[in-house]
């Protein structure tokens, strides 16, 4: 049996730079390699005449070759190569740049093939820079084409070659894990079939099964290892039983603002949580704005009062500092004490508080990661709340729950998922939604512009901090990228600071800086002291500043649309009207759609929906940021007719052999240990 979790290095055609490059993809070892699916598929299967070609089409041309090599200088460092085919309809003039080699490469009046993009320049016809072969070869032509994501310095055929000698060192050796079952019942392939085929596909039938087969395995094993999670938790786990005297009314009655009414239904739900014997683990979703810190607030009220102590986690130091304001204005008249623990504490007042917290004499801890530290105990924990679960992972929420004898969990999104990917992601969880905003919120007005609107955008920006409000630029880019077009928080920076708005204090922030700089800059940023502050999507999670009215974004179509609303959800936070501007520079239909549902629609639920349909769900959260891993090939939108077939299976194997103990699902049980290993134990 082949060794998948082999060094990709060690494979045919990988040199040191190759392996750079192979892991910058995600592909450090050889099951890396063949689990790295095409994005897309080239038909070179099919010839055209070239009298029916269409201007700007992808096509295959059988022609022969009718004139020699010419070679024209167009400047320095810059040579094209010309040569002449026909068929019997018409003639094709093909061009090729910096390329000598190619001058030895035809015979003239030899047939070979040629795939590439054509022009129509009258009656002419241009191709240029085709992949070719000659003919009875099916190197580059002839056949359906993978096209795969891809890195600087990996060209497509570079990465197919090493895809194809990984193939052949596993040659149809692959152990299959499916049992017979569920391979003849869901007309399922063998997985030796299904990575060949989905690599290599003869027909676009084949393709389709091999895809089938391997977004069921995914989607599968997603499903056991949640739905097995999930239920051990409720049947082992016997929680903390709050006392029923302890009314969470008192609060809501002595808040200076009603809550609506999807809050209350909220709370409703974690109070008969937190009163009966299981353990709460429960998922809060709510859009930016929507009031879930007031909820976190309530819910560690009641833990408090009922004897414990609650700790909420924040993904950034500025979050925790502003949570522990909300915490302490509301809960400090009912005697509750609250305490903050981040980095930048000192050595001996961190100490002060980890005594405290050990004595009991700190009721709430608010902090960041520090908070998993092994040197921090708690007296008696009954209340856990992780704040933008997505940024911490199952792990760290597992790290945090052990400092208590089976606390409650309180988790809070601000990513509105839909419900059917929030089961697949957390399906350890029970799930509430507050679905409304507070009635005194005013909606952020969102246009999406072009490069020719820049000058009007600048001025409208000049206007409103004239008014005495601040802005938000957001790049997709730190530094400059020759490989990327797109804008760059520095190059930004120093335009603005130096040209367009340089009788303004104009600052920048990004992910490289260190906690502390960022920190110091989002401080001054909420204290009125920044104008304008260009920054990269570290402000996508941030801390609250009223003043702030506009958001513009640069390159708008290089973010999802989560992502976007998350970020427009950055102003209006105040009582001043806001806006959001969505700077694009592509004219993709795509990139069109998305700018008209952001324009069009505030409900990040409907956002997360039209996200999920438009990019699909490995890319939903940018990175593998929930703990969970991705998927290679799985789309929930697309897939959602496999997904009912998988859920209904997964729920007959619950009920049927829970544990994965019959000899029959000893290779599911090996499948979902492989994968999930040391992710998700609770």
């Amino acid at each position: 049996m082949v060794d998948l979790k082999n060094d990709v290095k060690y494979i045919k055609g990988v040199g040191p730079n190759r392996v750079q490059s192979l892991n910058k993809l995600g592909i450090f070892t050889l099951e890396d390699l063949i689990t790295y699916y095409p994005r897309d598929y080239e038909d070179r299967s099919v010839p055209k005449k070239i009298m029916y070609c269409e201007d700007d089409e992808d096509v295959l041309i059988k022609a022969i070759v009718v004139s020699r090599m010419s070679e024209i200088r167009i400047r320095k460092n810059m040579v094209m190569y010309k040569l002449t085919v026909r068929d019997d309809t018409g003639v094709c003039n093909i061009t090729w740049y910096n390329q000598p080699y190619l001058k030895k490469q035809f015979v003239y009046g030899e047939e070979y093939s040629f795939f590439g993009r054509v022009h129509k320049k009258g009656n002419k016809l241009e191709m240029n820079s085709p992949v070719f072969d000659s003919k009875n070869l099916n190197k580059n032509t002839g056949k359906i084409v993978p096209i795969y994501p891809s890195t600087y310095g990996l060209p497509q055929n570079t990465l197919r070659r090493i895809i194809e000698n990984g193939l052949e060192i596993t040659n149809n050796t692959l152990e299959e894990y499916f049992p017979e079952y569920i391979l003849n019942n869901y007309h399922l392939l063998h997985i030796n079939e299904s990575i060949q085929k989905i690599h290599m596909p003869e027909s676009f039938e084949d393709f389709k099964l091999a895809r089938r087969r391997l977004v069921f395995e995914e989607l599968l094993v997603m499903q056991l290892a949640l739905l097995n999670l999930k239920s051990s938790w409720k049947k082992e786990q016997k929680g903390i039983q709050y006392d029923k005297s302890i009314k969470i009314s008192n609060v809501i009655n002595d808040l200076p603002f009603k809550l609506t009414k999807a809050q209350l239904k909220v709370l409703d739900e974690i109070d008969n949580d937190m009163e009966s014997e299981k353990c709460m683990n429960r998922l809060l979703q709510g859009d930016v704005g929507s009031g879930k810190t007031v909820v976190a607030i309530i819910s560690a009220y009641k833990a408090v009062k009922s004897g414990y102590q609650a700790a909420i986690m924040a993904p950034t130091s500025i979050l925790a500092t502003q949570h522990l304001e909300s915490f302490s204005n509301m809960l400090d008249k009912y005697g509750i004490r609250c305490e903050l623990l981040i980095s930048s504490v000192t050595k001996k007042k961190k100490e002060e508080i980890l005594e405290k917290l050990q004595n009991g004499e700190i009721d709430i801890l608010i902090g960041t990661h520090a908070i998993l530290e092994e040197n921090v105990i708690f007296k008696n924990l009954g209340l856990v709340v992780t704040d933008e679960q997505h940024r911490f992972g199952v792990r760290q929420r597992s790290k945090i729950v052990a400092k208590g004898a089976n606390p409650d969990v309180l988790v809070m999104t601000a990513t509105p998922i839909p419900r059917t990917l929030a089961l697949i992601l957390y399906g350890d969880l029970d799930i509430s939604i507050i679905d409304e905003l507070p009635p005194n919120r005013k909606q952020i007005e969102t246009y999406a512009v072009t490069k020719s609107m820049e000058n009007r955008v600048n001025n409208f920006v000049r206007k409103q901090i004239s008014e005495g409000r601040q802005a938000y630029i957001v790049c997709p880019l730190v530094e400059e990228n020759e490989e990327i077009n797109a804008k760059s928080v520095l190059e930004i920076y120093e335009k603005y600071k130096t040209e367009v708005f340089s009788d303004l204090v104009v600052e920048y922030m990004h992910g490289k800086m260190k906690p502390k700089e960022k920190d110091e800059i989002m401080e001054k940023f909420k204290n009125g002291e920044i104008d304008i502050l260009i920054s990269t999507t570290v402000i996508e999670v941030g801390v609250n500043v009223p003043n702030s009215s506009i958001m513009i974004v640069e390159n708008a179509e290089r973010f999802g649309l989560a992502q976007l609303h998350q970020l427009r959800g950055r102003v209006g936070r105040g009582e001043y009207q806001s806006y959001c501007i969505l700077k694009y520079n592509s004219n993709s239909d795509v990139a069109r759609k998305r700018m008209k549902i952001m324009t069009s629609t505030t409900d990040g639920f409907i956002i997360a929906e039209k996200d999920l349909e438009l990019r699909g769900s490995g890319e939903f959260f940018g990175t593998k940021q929930h703990g969970l891993p991705e998927f290679k090939i799985a789309n929930l939108f697309e897939d959602m007719d496999i997904l009912k077939e998988v859920q209904g299976l997964t729920m007959k194997i619950e009920n049927q052999d829970p544990k994965l103990q019959l000899e029959e699902n000893s290779g599911l049980k090996k499948l979902v240990d492989e994968k999930f290993s040391g992710r998700i134990e609770m």
